[in-house]
């Protein structure tokens, strides 16, 4: 049975792979706010557990073992983010650290009550896919926001980061799921990206936009 500090991170690593990427020691360090030299001790941990696979210099991955562990915790992250927002009413910027408090203690039991208490939803709150009782995670097709070309039409379909700061600004100016959106602008060299949202138009750096994944399309 994975400790709460194992499930911490293979939920870290699952996050990372799920954008595309496979994780560093660094990155997994900057993501749980701790030291690089405590995360390649903890790493060596879950290696000889046979949760991840860890090569010098090319980074770390999920076994299948770990990828289990890791959707389970999603699972029950995104259930609770879930409930906190639509049976409890809290703003959808403030859920993210209230449910990685609620997600240990959730069994399976508990996980698949609620998931059928809130009507088997398909998404946490922020857009990102709730795995189903069987562990299957049915994604929407989308791409980071700064792929799109000027002129180009889109969906917002999830927020990647779930940073409360950073989600209670991307309220502010309406960058929510399902949201539609142009792109005026894109400077070169990874400048900022102007989106059109609604009737105002907003400035976007690289990291904001990495995070915001959309869907395309021409005519809708």
């Amino acid at each position: 049975m994975p400790t709460k500090n194992q499930e911490d991170y293979l939920e870290t690593i699952f996050h990372l792979e799920s954008e595309g990427k496979t994780p560093t020691t660094q990155e997994i360090a900057q993501h749980l706010k701790i030291s690089a030299a405590s995360v390649s001790e903890n790493l060596k941990k879950l290696a000889k557990d046979n949760l991840v696979k860890h090569e010098l210099y090319k980074g770390v991955t999920l076994t299948p073992k770990g990828k289990n562990v890791a959707i389970d915790v999603v699972r029950r992250h995104r259930l609770s983010e879930r409930f906190l927002v639509d049976k409890l009413g809290l703003k959808w910027e403030n859920v993210h650290e209230e449910a990685h408090k609620i997600e240990h203690g959730i069994s399976k039991v508990v996980g698949n009550k609620l998931y059928k208490i809130l009507g088997k939803p398909k998404t946490c709150p922020h857009g990102n896919p709730l795995p189903d009782e069987k562990g299957h995670i049915k994604e929407e097709p989308s791409s980071p926001l700064n792929t799109l070309q000027k002129n180009d039409k889109a969906k917002i379909v999830k927020i990647t980061d779930e940073d409360p700061k950073l989600l209670c600004y991307l309220a502010t100016l309406g960058l929510m799921p399902k949201m539609k959106i142009r792109i005026e602008e894109k400077a070169p060299f990874d400048g900022p990206i102007m989106v059109k949202v609604g009737e105002a138009t907003y400035a976007l750096g690289k990291k904001i936009a990495e995070s915001i994944w959309v869907r395309k399309y021409e005519h809708e």
